[in-house]
C-alpha cells in the first residue's frame, strides 16, 4: 500500500467504526507500524478516537455499529428495538445490547447497556438481521430477549408482533417460565383484540 492509500482505504469503507484490529486487517499490516500511522491520523484529525482501540472517520459515526463492536458477539436488542418498532412508548437514550456479559459503558457521551444472554441464544442467528456492519434483533427477537431478562415487563403495543415468528423462536431459550409468560401475554393480547 502506498503512503496516501492508508487513510483513503478507511474513508472508502462502508464502516463508520473501526477497531484497531479492523484497521490492521484493512491495511494488511500489524504491529508498531499500524500504531504509528493510527496515532498520526488521530493527531492530524483524519481519524476520530472514540475509545481506546476504536476509531471513526469523523464524529458522525453510527452509534449502533459502535455498540456491537465493543464486546463481540453482540447484537442490539431490548428497549432499543422495542421503542423503534412501537412496542414500547418509553424513550431511552442508551443503546441496549445483548452480549455475553452485563455492563454499562459510557463512551463519547453515549451509554451502552450490555445485558447477558446465555451463549446458545446469543450465538443463534434466528431473528437477527446483519447488515455487514452491525447486528440488530427483529422486533420478535427483542420481545423474547426482554422477557428472558425481565420477569415482569410492560409492553405498550403488541400489535406489531408476528406471533408465528415469536413461537418459532421461543424454544431456542429453553426456559419454561418464559414460555408460560409468553403464552399468558399472547392469550391476554388475543382476548383484548
Amino acid at each position: 500500500m502506498k503512503k496516501g492509500d492508508y487513510i483513503s482505504s478507511i474513508l472508502r469503507s462502508k464502516k463508520t467504526v473501526f477497531s484497531f484490529k479492523d484497521i490492521a486487517l484493512l491495511w494488511g499490516d500489524s504491529g508498531s507500524a499500524v500504531r504509528v500511522r493510527v496515532s498520526y491520523y488521530v493527531k492530524n484529525g483524519q481519524l476520530y478516537p472514540i475509545r481506546r482501540g476504536f476509531y471513526a472517520k469523523d464524529k458522525n459515526y453510527n452509534k449502533i455499529e459502535m455498540a456491537t463492536k465493543i464486546f463481540t458477539p453482540a447484537y442490539v436488542s431490548f428497549e432499543t428495538v422495542l421503542a423503534r418498532e412501537g412496542i414500547i412508548f418509553q424513550y431511552y437514550s442508551q443503546i441496549f445490547v445483548a452480549s455475553y456479559l452485563t455492563r454499562d459503558i459510557t463512551c463519547d457521551g453515549q451509554i451502552y447497556s450490555y445485558k447477558k444472554i446465555k451463549d446458545l441464544v446469543l450465538t443463534d442467528g434466528v431473528g437477527i438481521t446483519n447488515n455487514g456492519e452491525c447486528s440488530i434483533a427483529t422486533k420478535e427477537r427483542a420481545f423474547l430477549d426482554t422477557i428472558y431478562i425481565n420477569k415482569d415487563y410492560h409492553f405498550d403495543n403488541l400489535s406489531p408482533l408476528n406471533w408465528d415468528k415469536v413461537f418459532v423462536m421461543l424454544p431456542m431459550y429453553s426456559n419454561k417460565r418464559m414460555a408460560q409468560k409468553v403464552k399468558n401475554i399472547y392469550d391476554n393480547f388475543q382476548t383484548k383484540k
